[in-house]
């Protein structure tokens, strides 16, 4: 049995310090640059029906961050192609077929600040029963698009118990009996490491009206690509690094 920690007698700001300090699952030190706080964040709808409802949530979701506030607006892209587009997150949804991924997120980076970043669900996937679930959608819906402001993971077994957090693996979302409680919303922990990424300010700013569109779509990760785990890194050149996290089905598809 795990222990139990009593705060007896501390105020606000000290507890609000001993979750920041469990807070450790930033991706890496990328984050957008910006030059007041809360970050304002537009996120490009290019999702259809069956994803507009847990996009809205993920985006109310994760704007109840005092660092972050999130825009719907609409799309830049073809949701099939979901090119980036420069300062924004575009999101995407279509049948990209048996790839072996739920969904990908990936920024492109110059040192550590991200300037356009993307979120795609495969519905090849989600329109099957073993993911066709109200769980399941916001599971992947709520942590990819976290990945595109700099979230990590708090766990990557899809095995272990669920953490209540949607930057948890897990074999069963919505949770319930051995699984514990439900992975489809953000829990205190994001939002700690959220203060931690964005407690500072920066000199310039990547947010709408930063450079041009960088080069380079997402690569095809298939099957193929799930033995080299699901971290990957492409160098664009002169600085600029595309990062990729994908996001494998859990049972193998």
């Amino acid at each position: 049995m795990g222990k139990v920690l009593v705060l007896v007698g501390v105020t606000a700001a000290s507890v609000a310090l001993v979750s920041t300090a469990l807070a450790n699952h930033s991706w890496g030190s990328y984050h957008w640059a910006r030059k007041s706080n809360p970050l304002v964040l537009n996120v490009g709808d290019n999702v259809g029906d069956k994803w507009d409802a847990y996009l809205t949530e993920a985006i109310t979701d994760w704007s109840a961050s005092s660092v972050l506030e999130l825009m719907k607006v609409p799309g830049g892209t073809r949701p099939k192609n979901c090119r980036a587009t420069s300062g924004r997150i575009e999101a995407c949804n279509a049948r990209y077929g048996n790839t072996g991924w739920l969904g990908i997120a990936q920024i492109w980076a110059s040192g550590s600040h991200i300037a356009q970043a993307i979120t795609k669900v495969n519905d090849t996937y989600f329109d099957t029963a073993s993911y066709n679930t109200p769980a399941w959608r916001r599971l992947v819906m709520c942590q990819e698009i976290a990945h595109d402001f700099g979230l990590g993971h708090q766990n990557e077994s899809f095995s272990a118990p669920n953490l209540g957090s949607c930057m948890d693996y897990t074999n069963d979302p919505d949770g319930g009996g051995a699984f514990g409680p439900s992975n489809e919303h953000p829990n205190t922990h994001d939002f700690a490491q959220l203060e931690l990424i964005y407690g500072h300010v920066d000199s310039t700013s990547t947010v709408a009206s930063g450079p041009a569109a960088l080069p380079g779509n997402a690569p095809p990760f298939s099957q193929a690509s799930r033995a080299n785990g699901d971290l990957y890194v492409d160098d664009l050149g002169n600085g600029v690094r595309r990062i990729t996290h994908v996001f494998w089905t859990p049972f193998g598809e």
